[in-house]
C-alpha cells in the first residue's frame, strides 16, 4: 500500500535543501490529486502521536529536525545549534501550531550534546551547503552505509558537521593560486577518529581532491585496518572488483578480499561503476596487503585523463570529471622514499593535483624530535617520517594536510614559524566525546562521588596479591555473560570477539615469561571442576550481578549460567591455548590470525604485549584489562588505554585491573590510577582552553591556533605530556603549587640591575617591624631538640607584592615568568589570596652582619653563591625557616603564628654573593647597605586554598620563532 503521506513529505522536505520553509505552502503545490495537501497538518500529527517503532514518515523527520538541529551555520536562525532556541526558530519556518510542535517535540528531542570545538584562522568561504549537496556521491553513499551500521540520526548529523568543518577549511581545489592548509583534529582514543577522516575523505573527493594520501600507522597490521575500512564503507565493490565479473571466479584472482568473510554483504555497492551513474570512479593505489610499492603503477596510476588538454587538472571540467586516487601508506622511511621518488619523475601535473594527506596518529613519527640547539647554522634538521611529509607537501603545493590524533600534545609543541612543518596554522578541531563511548570519565569520579571507580576498577596493591587469577576468573565469567545476553534476545554483534588485555611491561622476554605464567595459571584454574566454578559463582555475586545494567539480561544465579562458562572456555581455549604475545620488531610478528579482527569469525584470547599492543591497535571485544605498567609520558600513558572505547550492551562487564602501588625507578611508587585521572584532567584543561577562545564575536575568530599555541596542562609532577624530545620546543608558561615552596634563583648579575631590584622592595622594607618574634620548629626525626630562630616580620597585600614581583628583573625571566603567571591569577580569578606573611630570618649574633637597606630597620645580611658555571644560586632559604614556613602554611598546629587560609607566606633575604663574612661585611660599610650589592632573595609558600584543586599544574605552549619578540595573549585559568 502506498503511504502517500511519507511520499508528499518526503518531496516536501526535498524542497528544504537550504533550509525550513512555509510547509503548508510547499504541500499544496507539490501534492497530486491521490495525495491529500493535509494543510493543517492534522493527518501528520495523528501519525506522529500514534507511531510505533520503525515508522518512515517519524524516521524522515527525526533526520530532518536533528540535521537543522545541528547546523552550525544556518542563515536561516540567529540562535545557537543544538538548543531549544533554534528548534523554535525552525517551527517558526515550517509554520507549525503548538501541538504538532509538541508532539515533534516528544518524537525528535533535541540533541543538545555539544558539537566539535574549532579554532580557526579566517578562510574563503567555497564549500557551502549548497556546493555540498550539489556533489555528493561518495557523501551520501557514507552517509547511508553509516545509517545500515545502526548510527543514530545525531550521530550522523555530527558527523556531516565535523566533517564539513575540516573540509570547508580546506583550499578550494578549483582556485587558481595553490595553498596548502594545515589541520590538526582531536579525537579520544578509539572513539571513532576513523570515521571522521573517512567522512572528510568522502567530502573531499566529492568536492573535487583527486589524490589521497592516508599515513595510517606503523605497521602493515594497522595500515591493513585502515585500507579495508575505507575499501568496506567508502570505496566499494565496484571500486575494488574494476570491472570484473563477481561470478567469474577466473576474473576475481588477485582481487582483495575474496577471503573476507565479509564480502561482498557488508561492503559499501554504488549499485554500479560510479563513473556510469554520473559520478567518477576511485582508484585504489594501494590495496589491503600490499602498500605502496610499485614504480610503473604509481607512475601510470597518476596519469590524469583532461577533458581539455590545455587547462590544468584543477579546472572544474577538467577536475570532476577525474577519477581519484586513493593510497593508504604506511609511515615507514622505505615506503615513504619510494612514494616520493615516483612523485619526482611525474613531473609538472603534481602542482595542478588537489591532494590531500591525512595522518593518522600524527603525534606518532611524524612529529620533528631533532633538538634545535644541535642544529648546524640554525638550520632545520629534521628526522626521516617528518622530512618526507614535509617533501610531499612540497612536492604537491596544493596538498592539505590534517593530523588525527587523540593525545595532541606534540602536534602543538611544532614551531608555528616553522612554515615547512605541520603545526595546525589553519585550524584545529576538537571532537566531542560520542555518545556511547567509555573514555576516562567513565573508570573515574571526577567531580563528585560518583560510582565509575566501585564498578569498573580494581586496584592492585602490595597487600591484595597481584590479583590476577581474579582477571582471568573475570575473562572467563564476562564470556559467558555475552553467551546468556545473546541467547536472550540481545544483538550477538558486538559479541563476536571477547579479549583480555594484560600489560606489564615493554620488555619482550618479560612477555614470554608473563604469558607462560598466564597459560599455567589457565590450565590450573580447573573451570571444568568444582573448584573453578566456585570462584566464578562467588564473582558472579560479589562483582557482577551487583553493577549489572538492568536494562540487559543477567541470570539470578550462577547455575543458569554454568551451561554458557563452558562454551566460554572452548571459544577461549581454541587452538590449544588462550594467550597471544603480541611484540616484536618486524612485520611477521603480527601476521598470527588471531590477531586479525577483520578476518578471523571469533578472537576469544588473552593478548599479552606492550607498545604494540597500543597506538592504533584496535582490540575488539576488550572487556578485562590487566595494567600495570608505568611511563613518564602523559600521551604514551594515555594510548596505553585500549580500555577506552565502545562497548555496545556490555559496558557494565569492564573491568580495569590497575597497579595502585608500581615502582618507577628504584625508590618511588606511583599510582596508575592516579596517573591516568590526572591525564583526563590535563586532556579536559587542553579542551577548555580550545573551547574558550573557539567563540566567534562579531562573527570572527578571536584567535588563531598560530596566534595563540592551545595550552597543556601537567597535574603530575613526574607525568609530562609527551616525550622529552617531542618538547623540545614547549615553554613552560605557568606553574601552579598551592602549598609547596616557589624559589626563584636566577637573579640578576648586573650591579645595575640588583640595585633597581632592590629600590623595588622599598616599600615592603619600610613596613618591617623592629621587634623580632622567635619561630621554634619542634624536635622531629632530624632531631631530638626544638630549634629557634628570630625573625622579623610584616603583611603585605597579595595586590602590593605582586606589583613588586610583576616589576622585577632576571638573569632568565623564563624560569620565573610561569610562577608569576600562576601568582598573579590569586587574586580571584583561579582563587582568592588576601595577604602575604613576610619573615626576614636573622642568623645568630655571632658572625651576623646588620645594615640598614634604604632606611630600614637594620636587617641580617645573608652571604650566598651562585652555583659554579652557571648564573643561578643554589639554595636561598635555610632548612630551618623552610620548616617554619611551611608549619604556619599547613597549621594548625604552629604555636608561632597563626595566620589565615588565605594568607600566604615569604621568607625574605637580603643577600650579599660573597665567599666569606669579610666579603659580606664589605657590602654594608658603616651599617648601611649598598643596594647594587644586595639581591633580595625571597622563597614563597602559597596556601593551600590557593587552587581549586589540590593537585599541582604545569602548563605549557609551543614557542613561535616567527615571532620571538611578540607578546602573546597571557595565559589564564580557563
Amino acid at each position: 500500500m502506498t503511504d502517500h503521506l511519507f511520499n508528499l513529505h518526503g518531496d516536501v522536505l526535498a524542497a528544504m535543501r537550504r533550509g525550513p520553509k512555509a510547509f503548508s505552502k510547499l504541500a499544496f503545490a507539490l501534492s497530486d490529486a491521490e495525495e491529500p495537501a493535509d494543510t493543517a497538518n492534522r493527518h501528520f500529527q495523528d501519525r506522529i502521536v500514534t507511531a510505533g517503532p520503525g515508522d518512515e514518515l517519524t524516521a524522515l523527520w527525526h533526520r530532518t529536525l536533528t540535521s537543522w538541529d545541528l547546523a552550525e551555520q544556518a542563515d536561516w536562525s540567529d540562535a545557537p545549534a543544538r538548543t531549544d532556541a533554534r528548534r523554535s526558530d525552525t517551527y517558526d519556518r515550517l509554520g507549525f501550531g503548538a501541538d504538532l510542535r509538541k508532539a515533534l517535540d516528544h518524537a525528535v528531542p533535541v540533541f543538545k550534546e555539544p558539537g566539535a570545538t574549532v579554532i580557526s584562522k579566517e578562510f574563503t568561504s567555497w564549500y557551502s551547503r549548497d556546493a555540498a549537496a550539489a556533489r555528493a556521491f561518495y557523501w551520501n553513499s557514507y552517509e547511508q552505509t553509516l545509517r545500515r551500521k545502526g548510527w543514530s540520526d545525531a550521530a550522523v548529523s555530527s558527523l556531516d558537521e565535523a566533517s564539513h568543518a575540516v573540509v570547508e577549511r580546506l583550499s578550494d581545489p578549483t582556485r587558481t593560486e595553490a595553498y596548502g592548509a594545515r589541520g590538526l583534529v582531536v579525537g579520544y582514543v578509539q572513539s571513532g577518529k576513523t570515521a571522521n577522516f573517512t567522512g572528510v575523505t568522502a567530502k573531499a573527493i566529492d568536492a573535487g581532491y583527486r589524490l589521497v594520501i592516508v599515513l595510517g600507522g606503523t605497521l602493515n597490521l594497522l595500515r591493513g585496518q585502515t585500507q579495508r575500512r575505507l575499501d568496506m564503507e567508502l570505496i566499494g565493490q565496484e571500486n575494488i572488483l574494476r570491472g570484473a565479473d563477481p561470478a567469474d571466479t577466473d576474473a576475481l584472482v588477485g582481487v582483495d578480499y575474496q577471503d573476507d568473510e565479509d564480502w561482498p554483504a557488508k561492503f559499501v555497492s554504488h549499485g554500479g561503476r560510479p563513473s556510469t551513474l554520473g559520478s567518477f570512479d576511485i582508484e585504489r593505489l594501494t590495496t589491503r596487503d600490499n602498500d605502496y610499492k610499485s614504480l610503473e603503477t604509481g607512475i601510470r596510476a597518476l596519469e590524469f585523463d583532461k577533458q581539455d588538454r590545455t587547462q590544468p587538472l584543477y579546472v572544474p571540467d577538467n577536475l570532476h570529471h577525474a577519477a581519484a586516487r586513493v593510497m593508504v601508506v604506511k609511515k615507514n622511511s622505505l615506503v615513504l622514499a619510494k612514494l616520493i621518488k615516483d612523485l619526482k619523475k611525474i613531473g609538472p601535473i603534481l602542482s595542478e593535483i588537489p591532494a590531500l594527506i591525512i595522518d593518522d596518529e600524527s603525534d606518532q613519527a611524524s612529529v620533528n624530535t631533532t633538538d634545535p640547539k644541535k642544529w648546524e647554522d640554525g638550520k632545520v634538521t629534521r628526522k626521516a617520517i617528518n622530512g618526507q611529509i614535509t617533501q610531499l607537501l612540497s612536492l604537491l603545493p596544493r596538498a592539505q594536510y590534517v593530523g588525527y590524533t587523540a593525545t595532541p600534545f606534540a602536534n602543538v609543541f611544532v614551531d608555528p614559524g616553522d612554515e615547512e612543518d605541520i603545526f595546525p596554522r589553519d585550524f584545529l578541531i576538537s571532537l566531542p566525546r560520542p555518545t556511547g563511548y567509555m573514555g576516562v570519565q567513565d573508570f573515574h569520579d571526577l567531580e563528585s562521588e560518583g560510582t565509575a571507580e566501585e564498578t569498573h576498577v580494581r586496584g592492585i596493591y602490595d597487600g591484595t596479591t597481584d590479583r590476577l587469577q581474579e582477571a582471568l576468573d573475570a575473562f572467563v565469567l564476562t564470556g559467558a555473560l555475552k553467551l546468556y545476553r545473546a541467547a536472550h534476545g540481545v544483538p550477538e554483534g558486538p559479541f563476536r570477539h571477547h579479549t583480555m588485555l594484560v600489560h606489564e611491561s615493554v620488555r619482550q622476554r618479560e612477555h614470554a615469561i608473563l604469558a607462560l605464567r598466564i597459560n599455567s595459571m589457565w590450565h590450573r584454574s580447573a573451570y571444568t571442576g568444582q573448584e573453578g566454578h566456585a570462584r566464578l559463582a562467588a564473582l558472579l555475586a560479589d562483582d557482577f550481578q551487583r553493577f549489572a545494567d538492568d536494562g540487559l539480561p543477567t541470570p539470578t544465579s550462577y547455575d543458569d549460567l554454568k551451561p554458557y562458562v563452558s562454551r566460554a572456555r572452548q571459544l577461549i581455549n581454541s587452538g590449544g591455548e588462550p594467550v597471544i604475545i603480541v611484540n616484536g620488531d618486524t612485520e611477521r610478528d603480527y601476521e598470527q590470525p588471531e590477531l586479525d579482527f577483520d578476518r578471523t569469525p571469533h578472537v576469544w584470547k588473552i593478548l599479552v604485549g606492550g607498545t604494540k599492543l597500543s597506538r592504533g591497535f584496535t582490540i575488539e571485544g576488550l572487556t578485562i584489562t590487566y595494567y600495570r605498567r608505568t611511563t613518564q609520558q602523559a600521551d604514551t600513558l594515555m594510548q596505553m588505554g585500549r580500555w577506552f572505547g565502545f562497548r555496545p550492551n556490555y559496558r557494565d562487564l569492564v573491568r580495569l585491573y590497575i597497579g595502585r602501588e608500581e615502582a618507577l625507578g628504584k625508590s618511588k611508587t606511583v599510582d596508575l590510577y592516579e596517573a591516568f585521572e590526572a591525564i583526563c584532567r590535563d586532556e579536559e584543561t587542553f579542551r577548555a582552553q580550545l573551547t574558550r577562545y573557539a567563540a566567534l564575536v562579531d562573527g570572527k575568530s578571536q584567535v588563531t591556533p598560530a596566534q595563540i599555541p592551545p595550552l597543556v596542562s601537567q597535574h603530575l609532577s613526574w607525568l609530562k605530556p609527551a616525550a622529552r624530545n617531542k618538547m623540545f620546543n614547549a615553554e613552560l608558561v605557568e606553574i601552579r603549587s598551592p602549598g609547596q615552596p616557589i624559589e626563584p634563583a636566577a637573579y640578576p648579575s648586573d650591579a645595575a640591575a640588583t640595585e633597581r631590584n632592590t629600590e623595588r622592595w622599598e616599600p615592603l622594607l619600610s613596613a618591617l617591624g623592629s621587634a623580632p618574634v622567635t619561630l621554634t620548629n619542634p624536635s622531629d626525626s632530624t632531631s631530638s631538640l626544638s630549634r629557634s630562630f628570630s625573625a622579623l616580620t610584616a603583611t603585605i597585600s597579595h595586590a602590593e607584592l605582586v606589583s613588586i614581583l610583576s616589576a622585577l628583573e632576571w638573569e632568565r625571566p623564563e624560569l620565573f615568568r610561569p610562577h608569576l603567571t600562576y601568582l598573579s591569577q590569586l587574586d580571584g580569578r583561579l582563587a582568592k589570596v588576601d595577604d602575604w606573611l613576610v619573615i626576614v630570618p636573622q642568623l645568630s649574633r655571632s658572625n651576623r652582619t646588620e645594615a640598614s637597606i634604604l632606611g630600614s630597620v637594620p636587617l641580617s645580611l645573608a652571604r650566598r653563591s651562585r652555583q659554579a658555571g652557571k648564573t643561578v644560586f643554589g639554595r636561598i632559604s635555610g632548612v630551618e625557616h623552610r620548616t617554619s614556613a611551611q608549619r604556619i602554611i599547613d597549621g594548625p598546629g604552629s604555636e608561632d603564628l597563626s595566620i589565615s587560609p588565605s594568607t600566604g607566606v615569604m621568607l625574605l633575604y637580603p643577600v650579599v654573593e660573597g665567599r666569606n663574612d669579610a666579603e659580606t661585611a664589605s657590602a654594608a660599610p658603616h651599617g648601611v647597605a649598598d643596594p647594587s650589592k644586595v639581591t633580595m632573595a625571597f622563597t614563597l609558600i602559597p596556601p593551600k586554598s590557593a587552587i581549586d584543586s589540590t593537585r599541582q599544574l604545569l602548563r605549557f605552549q609551543a614557542k613561535d620563532s616567527s615571532h620571538a619578540r611578540d607578546v602573546f595573549v597571557t595565559a589564564t585559568s580557563p
